[in-house]
């Protein structure tokens, strides 16, 4: 059975959205007197828009291009020539640090910096903060 969200709630969650995972936000909650489960948590972040990224400083591949609005094939083609440092925590998946994002933008491969200039640069912000 599940319980409305109250005004309360919603308002706390909107304020830890964008700097605590889930489950920190859940803690903070509990805290506070309310009790939500992690997947309750997840689904109102989804619902509301707001990212249920388990590691606030990592970024997939498909996140980074989104982002960008690139194709995440060319992401994945970055890491694999070594232009941008990602680590491999599965077989079909890379996770990108926002410094190492940071790191790659501000000084791009001479290939692509006509791309990397083209691209939003709010959009750049808001992956490297």
């Amino acid at each position: 059975m599940s319980y409305k969200w109250t005004p309360q709630e919603i308002e706390i969650l909107e304020e830890m959205a964008e700097s605590y995972t889930p489950k920190q936000i859940a803690f903070r909650l509990k805290r506070r007197g309310y009790y939500r489960s992690l997947e309750g948590i997840r689904k109102k972040l989804h619902y509301l828009g707001y990212s249920v990224r388990p590691i606030l400083d990592n970024y997939s591949c498909n996140e980074v291009a989104k982002v960008l609005q690139v194709d995440s094939g060319t992401v994945a083609a970055w890491v694999k020539r070594g232009w941008l440092k990602a680590i491999k925590p599965s077989v079909h998946q890379y996770q990108i640090k926002s410094q190492d994002l940071k790191r790659f933008f501000q000084n791009p491969p001479r290939r692509i910096r006509n791309l990397i200039a083209s691209l939003d640069q709010q959009a750049i912000r808001y992956l490297v903060g």
